[in-house]
């Protein structure tokens, strides 16, 4: 985690240092998220998102654009749950978790418009209501990685954007007869300023 970290802030500097454009901005948008894994029902809940963003000018064409999002997954527990876990009278049957998500995208315009983008997002547990057993004991990792992918419209100062993130790693905190992974599709609005 150190040292992820430290490669995004020496990236950032050395990008900023020779960067042809830079700009930040804010964001807002909607969540179509779910979790895989027969402990969860099947199907897209909805959440919501909103952040801050910058874009780093790498070339005419290409940009970084590093994000810090606070996330919200909402999702349901499925009946099999209780067969799985051996656990009666749970409470509560949706799951309400928020992180801090943290993408690093690479942004590629394929036309002034129009931009493709893709990188890792790392996302941080932030929610201190995520265990779902009566004596307390947490049932999501503190941390996801996930794999992103989407395209923005870029009118004037305008960001209508949309993605896809899937996760790439076992969320789940448990044991490992269930394995975990989020789903999110993202659309939103952002503002560069």
């Amino acid at each position: 985690m150190k040292k992820l970290l430290l490669l995004l802030i020496v990236v950032s500097a050395t990008t900023y240092a020779n960067a042809q454009k830079f700009s930040v901005g804010v964001k807002v948008g909607a969540n179509m998220n779910k979790i895989d894994g027969q402990s969860f029902k099947d199907g897209y809940d909805l959440g919501y998102h909103a952040g801050v963003f910058a874009e780093l000018g790498l070339s005419k064409k290409l940009a970084i654009q590093p994000e810090v999002l606070f996330n919200q997954l909402n999702t349901k527990r499925a009946a099999g749950f209780n067969d799985i876990y051996n656990q009666n009278n749970l409470n509560p049957r949706d799951i309400d978790l928020k992180y801090l998500s943290i993408p690093v995208l690479l942004k590629y315009d394929i036309a002034p418009f129009l931009s493709l983008n893709a990188g890792p997002q790392f996302s941080i547990l932030i929610d201190d209501n995520q265990n779902l057993f009566n004596n307390g004991r947490d049932a999501f990792k503190k941390g996801d990685l996930a794999a992103v992918a989407g395209a923005t419209l870029n009118i004037s100062k305008f960001r209508i954007y949309g993605r896809y993130a899937v996760g790439l790693n076992n969320i789940n905190d448990i044991d490992n007869r269930d394995q975990w992974k989020s789903q999110q599709f993202q659309l939103g609005l952002g503002l560069a300023l």
